[in-house]
C-alpha cells in the first residue's frame, strides 16, 4: 500500500535510517512505501516466499524509497524472519512471480553490458541498491542504502531477499545466494 510523504518520513526516522527526507515540493517525486506480508509463491500475491523455512508465510516487510537531495534512500525493515541470520536484499528490475527468476536481474543505474553481472565495476553498492541485514533474536532486521541517483521511471519493480550478504569479489560481485522471497515494489521517482 502506498502512503503519504509524511508516513515515509515517520517510517525512515523511526527506523533511525535518515534524519529528514527531501522537502515535498510539487516538482519533487513522491516516496514509495510498501508494507507487505509474504505469502506462498503460488498464491499470486504481491509478496511471496520461495523458502518458508527462512522467510515464513506471514513474515512482513516495510520498504520505503525516498528521493533526497543527494539521490535516493531505500530502507527495509523485516519482521518474522529466521532469528540471528544474515540476509541480502536488492532491488530487481521485474515484478515477483511464482518462479524466483521472474524478478530478473538487479536494477543497475549504469547497466552492465554482460549478464549476469558479476563485475565489481557494475555490481557494487553505488550502482545497485544493496540492503544486507542481520536479524536479531526476534527475527527483526533493518537496512538502508543511499545512492547518488534516482530511478526516474526506469524499470525497478521488486525487492528480493537473498540467502546471505552480498559478495564483492570479481566473478561473484553482487551475488548473495538463492532468492528466498520477493516483494513487488514500484520504485519510480517520477513526479
Amino acid at each position: 500500500m502506498r502512503r503519504s510523504i509524511a508516513f515515509a518520513a515517520v517510517v525512515l526516522c523511526a527506523l533511525g535510517l535518515v534524519a529528514q527526507p527531501a522537502a515535498a515540493h510539487s516538482s519533487e517525486p513522491l516516496p514509495v512505501v510498501e508494507v507487505v506480508s509474504y505469502q506462498p509463491s503460488d498464491s499470486g500475491a504481491e509478496a511471496v516466499t520461495y523458502d518458508p523455512s527462512l522467510v515464513p508465510v506471514g513474515a512482513t516487510a516495510v520498504v520505503v524509497s525516498v528521493p533526497v537531495s543527494v539521490g535516493t534512500v531505500v530502507a527495509l525493515q523485516v519482521r518474522g524472519l529466521e532469528p540471528n541470520r544474515e540476509y541480502g536484499a536488492h532491488v530487481h528490475v521485474g515484478s515477483c512471480g511464482p518462479d524466483p527468476m521472474t524478478a530478473g536481474p538487479h536494477f543497475q543505474n549504469v547497466p552492465d553490458p554482460v549478464t549476469p553481472s558479476t563485475d565489481p565495476a557494475y555490481a557494487n553498492p553505488e550502482n545497485e541498491v544493496w540492503l544486507d541485514l542481520t536479524t536479531n533474536a526476534l527475527g527483526i532486521g533493518k537496512a538502508a542504502s543511499t545512492v547518488s541517483w534516482r530511478f526516474d521511471g526506469r524499470p525497478a519493480a521488486s525487492l528480493v531477499l537473498h540467502e546471505h550478504h552480498t559478495h564483492t569479489a570479481p566473478g561473484e560481485a553482487g551475488t548473495a545466494g538463492s532468492r528466498l522471497a520477493c516483494a513487488s515494489v514500484p520504485f519510480r521517482d517520477v513526479p
